[in-house]
């Protein structure tokens, strides 16, 4: 079984993030990312990165969505998906937020499956849908404001270190 591990995501990771996301289809600049942010990775057990996620303070300044700490993007290499990668870095993003709010708040592209089924696995409701909230837009569609409550369960990652049966095997 293959081993991985969640760490902070550093600056010399940058590229790989960028590259991973073109990979996807989409785009990110983590240089942009404050330093004060939650910015993970897993990384193989040979350091190659196949995934991250942040976590953030953001006020959107937004009539629906509040200001609070939101889950951000999360992206997994393809040949990486369905392991569960994403629920883990969700879990060790919560174990950053639990001991700064109560509540936490994620935006999730309403034709993005993967995601809306992540965060309902995860305990997250649905607040509303909109085709902007603050300065996040959708173009030809609507996203979804996700909240959910903070509690006990959240507050320690149990592991960083994890082992995946992957499908091959």
């Amino acid at each position: 079984m293959p081993a991985f591990s969640i760490r902070t995501l550093r600056e010399e990771d940058f590229a790989n993030v960028i590259q991973l996301s073109d990979s996807l289809g989409r785009r990110c600049d983590p240089g942009r990312w404050g330093v004060d942010e939650c910015r993970l990775a897993v990384v193989t057990g040979d350091g190659d990165l196949v995934a991250w996620a942040r976590a953030h303070f953001w006020d959107p300044t937004d009539p629906v969505a509040p200001a609070g700490y939101y889950l951000g993007g999360v992206e997994v290499a393809v040949e990486f998906q369905g392991l569960g990668l994403a629920q883990r870095l969700t879990q060790a993003r919560l174990a950053w937020v639990a001991p700064r709010a109560r509540q936490v708040f994620c935006i999730v592209n309403a034709g993005n499956a993967a995601s809306i089924s992540l965060q309902r696995s995860m305990g997250f409701s649905e607040l509303a849908r909109a085709a902007a909230f603050g300065s996040v837009r959708f173009t030809g569609g609507e996203g979804i404001l996700f909240s959910r409550e903070i509690d006990e369960r959240d507050s320690a990652l149990e592991t960083t270190t994890f082992e995946i049966e992957t499908r091959d095997q």
